[in-house]
């Protein structure tokens, strides 16, 4: 069998894509979906599982509920591409993971009407563009990469067993092929009437390419390979390229590709890139999430809040709550106690961090040197990205207990350099500069030398020296006073 390919390039929207599907070169028939509504920018692809065709079944039953629930909630997606009525991400995520809710109930049912097709399933992947907005739910191990700025990001995360092992540690990438059930997912909508859903939205810029893709193609081809073949390949051919190549390496698997551009159009677009770029860029710096992946930066930067600053504008000040942390974007800030300035901070730098984590005053005001602009993270909205993301939080927490131990050392070494220093204080204020010559003078030890010291042994010592040696020992018992008087040299034995 060969494959589908169509293209639609829709007249009411800017945005392009090439969907395109095949059966491979082992399986008699396909159990892979795609749709694409041009009017909802709406793009949807599946795995089905099952036999008897189930898998086929669950999968169509799935991308057409999906794109029936969202057209239903039309309203909600106008309102919030206008910013009217109050509308907010929030709205539309619950409305895409609605949507995926209902497609896995209508499955389940399914599949408990007809007993052969009972325990059929499907995996998931949607992608809804509204505005320069992007919305995903993901279920399963089909994927969704992003191609920006020719670099390729998967922004969803495989739920399969491989996957599941990896993380665990219990499995190597070199033992992958040594699996027995390595096709196995761990999530798949209509095995069961309900199911954990996955969602994310992010900034979409002119520019951006995306790719949806079932693991018939995703088995078959790297991540480091994908920014060549949208550099080297026509758009209008990309996808079928894909399926050529999964069929040239193998094509042991139902093969479905599809492939969605975002042109660059829009007035201020380049302007748009280059905010977005810097937030993630500057998220990525700071030690607390430097070990997260790019997806899970969408996550971190979907929480934050930008903030802008005059010159002179006070952020937090000393004493007062804080439960936010900053990062400085662009311009400067004045870290100070009181009037009496401790350090100036530039842009990718931060401060309030252990907010996240203690409701401890704060320690210091800061106060915008010139124009700034700050990024903010609530303490309540990080904790809520800890309790919903298990990998992410075992990632924060860590990062963050390190930032904590490079703190405690530094201290640690600037306290031990103060004490040194204290040391040194103390030994000048004990010390006059006459007393330390004293102790260093060498003797002299010349002949003229041995001489006056024979004088005055001899009782010929100047009155005023002889007056200061009897005064230093005026109070002193007999005996010191004698063995002062005692020559300095002993008589020889007869």
């Amino acid at each position: 069998m060969g494959s589908r390919e169509v293209e639609y390039v829709s007249e009411e929207s800017v945005i392009r894509f090439w969907p395109a599907t095949d059966v491979g070169r082992v399986r008699d028939h396909n159990e892979d979906a795609f749709l694409v509504d041009k009017k909802l920018s709406l793009y949807v692809v599946a795995d089905g599982m099952g036999g008897h065709a189930a898998g086929e079944v669950a999968s169509n039953l799935t991308v057409r509920t999906v794109r029936d629930v969202l057209a239903s909630g039309r309203e909600t997606l106008i309102e919030f591409e206008k910013g009217h009525g109050g509308t907010a991400r929030q709205d539309v995520l619950r409305l895409l993971e609605t949507s995926v809710q209902q497609a896995c109930s209508a499955v389940y049912v399914e599949g408990q009407r007809d007993e052969t097709k009972r325990g059929m399933g499907t995996t998931v992947d949607v992608l809804l563009i509204v505005g320069n907005r992007g919305f995903i739910a993901h279920v399963g191990d089909s994927r969704i990469y992003l191609h920006r700025q020719g670099s390729v990001h998967q922004l969803t995360e495989d739920h399969s067993l491989i996957n599941e092992l990896l993380k665990r540690g219990r499995l190597t990438r070199e033992q992958i092929d040594k699996v027995q059930y390595k096709n196995a997912v761990t999530r798949a909508v209509g095995v069961y009437e309900s199911v954990e859903v996955d969602t994310i939205d992010f900034d979409v810029l002119p520019g951006d390419s995306f790719l949806l893709a079932t693991d018939g193609l995703t088995g078959y081809l790297e991540d480091v390979e994908i920014p060549k073949f949208f550099a080297d390949t026509p758009e209008d051919q990309l996808a079928q390229r894909f399926i050529d190549l999964a069929n040239e390496r193998g094509g042991k698997d139902n093969i479905t590709a599809v492939v969605v551009y975002v042109p660059d159009a829009e007035q201020g677009a380049d302007k748009l890139a280059r905010e977005v770029n810097l937030k993630l860029e500057t998220l990525h710096r700071m030690p607390l999430f430097r070990h997260l992946t790019y997806q899970e930066l969408v996550r971190v930067l979907n929480i934050t809040e930008v903030r802008a600053f005059a010159p002179g504008e006070p952020v937090v000040h000393e004493g007062e709550d804080g439960d936010e942390l900053f990062i400085v974007l662009t311009g400067k800030v004045r870290v100070h106690s009181g009037e009496t300035p401790l350090t100036d901070l530039g842009p990718g730098e931060h401060f309030g961090e252990m907010a996240l984590v203690d409701k401890a005053f704060r320690s210091a005001s800061v106060t915008a040197s010139d124009e700034a602009k700050l990024l903010a993270i609530r303490r309540r909205a990080f904790f809520g990205i800890i309790r919903k993301d298990h990998d992410v939080a075992v990632k924060l927490l860590w990062s963050f207990l390190g930032v904590l131990t490079e703190r405690l050392r530094s201290t640690s070494r600037e306290l031990g350099d103060a004490r040194e220093q204290l040391s040194m204080d103390l030994t000048d204020e004990l010390l006059s500069p006459g007393d330390i010559t004293e102790l260093h003078e060498a003797p002299d030890t010349s002949p003229e030398a041995s001489e006056e010291g024979a004088d005055a042994a001899s009782g010929d010592t100047a009155p005023e020296v002889a007056a200061a040696v009897t005064s230093d020992f005026a109070d002193d018992d007999d005996d010191a006073v004698t063995r002062v008087d005692e020559p300095l040299v002993p008589e020889p034995d007869e």
